[in-house]
């Protein structure tokens, strides 16, 4: 790979120091970021030049929670009350192979790219597919195989499940760009004595990331108290399963003994603000979860609950949700929710030493963002400009590893039109089973 030289940019570094190099420039070797400073930059006439005019260079944003192959869920079913049992799980049940994965899961990749997200936490089914088109796109993913006990596309049972789980693990120990994952479902949808299973299955495994939904809904939180007399996070650090290497997705029904028990056992956060308000389900308390010291990151849900897979749909809502449960303008400043989309959201997932920041030594994982729209201007503060005006188009170029995944706009490593084709035909035969269902009604 030759050497990458960008100059002229406003380098947003999110590093320890919240370093910002106006008149910036950077330079990638290999899959490197070797140096990076303002003013002028080195003489290197074998190298390929970018020069970005003013534009924001900054990280590559980090989508904590997703569910990539769910895309094309998206907007289906929007404003009935029972879409998830009339519609979703049925389609699920039906539908959902290894084909509908990969199709959904290209079709996200795409738009994640387009939108600046540079690494991703997906959890889903058939997820040895979901690894595969990330490596493809050239994604940086943590892929978690779901583990469920409500008659999930993948597995019969929870032996089944563990096979998988094992098959994925295998297939991409040591890839440089793609993490195998577990991912036992949710508490109420595994059940105590499989949470315990997947803390010793864990143990066994101390590099494998664990994912779950955690105190997400009304019926999770009355499942555990009905069954088990607890919360929810009561329940689950009782299995074994709190532990630094869990990333919980959600967090919406906590009290201060839940936030005290994730802080003991260092668990990590993944917030998912609009999926959450479009639900109706709550705001989750980022604040109290921060400040007890816990790593909060930000992700979108799949498309089926939040529709977009962008973080800058998820920068205003986060922000704005801090604001109104404190009262006042003060909480969750615009340089922190930056921070839960760069850094803070890396180590959520283990990455951090790895990407999440522009420093020497890292990965050069990046976006070029254009300051071209009116509305950018003028820049008080880049980190404002970024979560109250920047939007997903403004995105002209990303890269990972030091590899172009998009550049001027054109997606380099999929073939665009045919994602949007392959969902497309996807949705034409969802859009079949959900005329024959109203017919049955």
């Amino acid at each position: 790979m030759p050497t990458i030289l960008l100059t002229n940019a406003l380098i947003v570094t999110m590093d320890d120091a919240l370093s910002v190099h106006e008149n910036g420039w950077l330079q990638v070797d290999g899959a490197t970021i070797t140096a990076l400073g303002s003013g002028t930059p080195p003489k290197l006439p074998d190298a390929e030049i970018l020069d970005c005019g003013g534009d924001i260079v900054m990280p590559g944003m980090v989508n904590t929670h997703a569910h990539m192959a769910m895309s094309v869920f998206r907007g289906l079913g929007e404003d009935v009350d029972d879409r998830l049992y009339r519609y979703i799980l049925p389609l699920e049940r039906k539908f959902v192979s290894a084909e509908m994965v990969r199709a959904g899961t290209a079709l996200a990749a795409v738009e994640m790219i387009q939108g600046g997200v540079t690494t991703v936490a997906d959890m889903y089914y058939f997820e040895t597919e979901v690894g595969h088109v990330c490596a493809e796109a050239g994604l940086r993913a943590i892929v978690g195989q779901t583990l469920a006990d409500f008659a999930p596309p993948d597995h019969k049972d929870f032996d089944e499940g563990f096979a998988r789980v094992e098959e994925l693990v295998s297939l991409f120990a040591g890839h440089p760009l793609v993490t195998p994952s577990i991912a036992p479902h949710a508490p109420y949808s595994t059940g105590r004595d499989v949470m315990a299973r997947v803390a010793q299955w864990s143990a066994d495994h101390p590099n494998v990331p664990v994912q779950m939904h955690l105190a997400e809904s009304t019926l999770e939180v009355n499942w555990a108290r009905e069954t088990h007399g607890k919360s929810t996070v009561a329940v689950t650090a009782e299995a074994g399963l709190l532990k630094p290497n869990l990333i919980c997705a959600h967090c919406l029904q906590l009290d201060d003994d839940d936030i005290r028990l994730m802080s003991e056992h260092q668990v990590c956060v993944a917030t998912n603000p609009r999926s959450n308000g479009k639900a109706g389900r709550g705001i989750a308390p980022v604040e109290k979860l921060r400040n007890a010291g816990l790593p909060v990151g930000i992700g979108s849900d799949g498309a089926m609950s939040g529709n977009t897979l962008d973080l800058f749909s998820q920068f205003a809502p986060v922000s704005m949700f801090a604001k109104l449960l404190g009262g006042s303008r003060k909480p969750l400043p615009a340089v922190d929710v930056i921070k839960m989309a760069t850094i803070e959201g890396a180590r959520v997932l283990g990455l951090n030493l790895k990407t999440g920041s522009l420093e020497r030594g890292k990965q050069a994982d990046l976006i070029r963002i254009s300051l071209a729209a009116p509305r950018l201007h003028p820049i008080y503060d880049p980190y404002s400009a970024l979560v109250f005006a920047a939007m997903p188009t403004d995105v002209t170029h990303t890269m990972v590893a030091g590899r172009w995944l998009m550049r001027e706009r054109r997606v380099e490593t999929l073939d665009t039109r045919k994602s949007v084709a392959d969902a497309v035909q996807v949705a034409s035969r969802f859009k079949a089973e959900m005329r024959e269902i109203d017919r049955r009604s």
